[in-house]
Formats: C-alpha cells, structure tokens, sequence
C-alpha cells in the first residue's frame, strides 16, 4: 500500500544500477515520485526505467538542459566502482568527479537544497583498526583513484552545503551485494569458478571485508530521506558491521561446494583496502539505523532472487549452493 505521507520529488542518479535499481523500487513501493537518471536503461525493472532518463552525467550541458527542474531532493549514486578498474584507467576516477560536480551544478542552478551523496569504506585507507568511525578517514591514506574521487566527491558536497546551501547527508558504504549484483563480482564469480573447478585468487591472506545486504543499504539511505533534518550536515557509515576474511569466505564455499578448485593467495593488488569494518554507532544514533541482514541470511535471499529470476538449472544450482554455503557459515559462526 503506497504510504500516505507527502515526500519530496526525488532525483536518483545510478538509477539502473545495483543500489539504484533497489532504491527505486523501494520508492515505488511506498508511493514516492521519483526520477531516475543513468546513461542507458534499466534491464531489471521496466516500471523503474520508464521513470528513466538517459542522460549521460559528465557532459555537464546535457545534465542541466535534460534534468527536471522541479526537483525537491538529490540522492548521487552514480559512479565508476570498481577499484582495480580505476587503477588500469584513472581516467574514470575523473569521470566520477565530473558527474558529482555537474550533478551538484545541477542542484544549485535549480535551488534544490537536499543532497545525499554516496561515498565508499575506500575512503579510510589502510589505517588497519579494529572498526572505523567516521572520523578516521584521511587524505593521506589514500590509496587508489577511485578512493580519491570519492574523497575529492565528499569535499565538493561539503563546498556546496557551505558555498551555496545544499544541505547534505554523506554515506559511506561497504561492500553491497545481492541482487543485481554483476555476475563479475566476488560471490557470483567465486561460485561459478568453484562450481566449474577452475582455480580462485584471493588478493590479500587476511583481507576482511564487511559485506552489506542491498535492502539493508536501501533502508539506510531511506531513513536519509525520511530523518534528513537530523541527519543533515553528517557523515555516516552504512555496513553491517562484521568482517569476514577473503580466505575463510573462498574456503568455507570450496567445502560446500565439493570443489577441487585451487585457492591462490596473492598479496593485495595496488589501490586496495586490505581490512575494514564499520563502526555504524552513528547511524543508529540518528537514523536508528539496524541492519537485519547477516552473510547467511543474505545469501539465502540472494538465492531466492536467483530462483525467481529464471528457472533454468544452472540457476536452480546456483540457488542450491547458495544455501548450502550459508549453512556451512552458519555452522561455522555459531
């Protein structure tokens, strides 16, 4: 049932992608207006792509020709992520900054005064604690191109709330999966290696990494839109707040899947954040922000997506691996 509450009209750039697929969704379904934009179309959900525009978002008079004017909140999801990627092609860490920068242009040409910009975990470095507030981040950590456009992207944010009014709500986010994830990720591409018996590498023998469930994300970033006067102004974190190592995660699904897969451990590729896990204390101060979904729950519901979406038998196999290895990590965590 569409909830009865007046909400703002929303501009959600990224809108065909993960995060943005998943937010949009929400907004649907709880009645909110909303208008995607992405440079091509949403292939998940037609009802989210025909409240799509494509418009390419660095070229800054498409972006300010195109774009509603009658916009009441931004919420920037739009970006290069992939980390290796940036550091073969720096070019696209430059890409990052021209959208967030035409897309802020874009706000203060048209008086829109609400602004949430996603940021990412790369922006603390490899300062190796045993979780991160949002205070640790620095300048001199920096470890990659991409985390150098998300730094530089926050810093912009905040010169726009100072120069020009923009209210903002920073979040930083931490390694999102689940559906509508791109099959070359980590959880879809370790099972399909494994599965097939080829060999998987591991960058980094003790890497931790804390994995975050997409509707838990989408929960945070829509207590932002709903609790925005009290979070205004803050950075906060959105993980889960549990780290799991690399090795354990490859190990624990090569077991369940029976696999005589090979697990190589190579040391950490260049620009990568070998350790982190979110301190989310702030988040749930102020947005009363809980996650609700661990790696074994997660899994489980990224297995009945997978079933829903086809039902041919490599995905029923999927499905099935998938629960398996939850309950191996449950076993495991117990």
């Amino acid at each position: 049932m569409a909830s009865q509450k007046k909400y703002p009209h929303i501009l959600v750039t990224g809108s065909s992608g993960m995060i943005g697929t998943a937010l949009c969704e929400r907004l649907l379904a709880e009645g909110i207006p909303f208008t995607g934009v992405d440079y091509k179309h949403n292939l998940w959900n037609q009802e989210v792509d025909t409240h799509t525009l494509q418009v390419d978002l660095r070229d800054r008079k498409a972006v300010l020709k195109k774009l509603p004017a009658h916009i009441d909140m931004v919420i920037h999801l739009a970006a290069n992520a992939r980390v290796h990627d940036l550091v073969q092609d720096p070019s696209l860490a430059f890409d990052n900054l021209q959208t967030i920068f035409n897309t802020l242009e874009y706000a203060h040409r048209n008086d829109i005064k609400k602004f949430i910009f996603t940021s990412s975990r790369e922006v603390y470095g490899n300062l190796i604690r045993d979780q991160y507030t949002e205070d640790s981040a620095r300048i001199d950590t920096c470890e990659s191109p991409y985390t150098a456009s998300k730094i530089g992207g926050e810093a912009l944010v905040q010169s726009y709330t100072r120069c020009y009014g923009i209210e903002h709500i920073i979040f930083r986010l931490s390694n999102v999966y689940g559906r509508y994830d791109a099959t070359d990720r980590i959880v879809p591409l370790f099972i399909e290696r494994l599965r097939a018996n080829k060999n998987v590498t591991v960058y980094g023998a003790d890497k931790v990494l804390d994995f975050t469930y997409i509707d838990d994300v989408v929960s945070g970033i829509m207590a932002g839109i709903d609790n925005f006067a009290a979070a205004k102004g803050q950075t906060l974190n959105l993980a889960y707040g549990s780290g799991i190592t690399l090795t354990e995660f490859a190990a624990t699904l090569k077991e369940t899947l029976g696999s005589t897969s090979h697990i190589n451990i190579l040391p950490s590729r260049t620009g990568e954040v070998t350790h982190y896990v979110a301190d989310i204390a702030k988040a749930r101060q102020i947005l009363n922000f809980t996650p609700t979904t661990n790696l074994e729950q997660g899994l489980r519901q990224a297995a009945s997506w997978y079933q829903r979406r086809n039902a041919d038998t490599a995905t029923s196999t999927t499905k099935t691996i998938i629960q398996k290895m939850a309950r191996a990590l449950r076993l495991k965590h117990a």
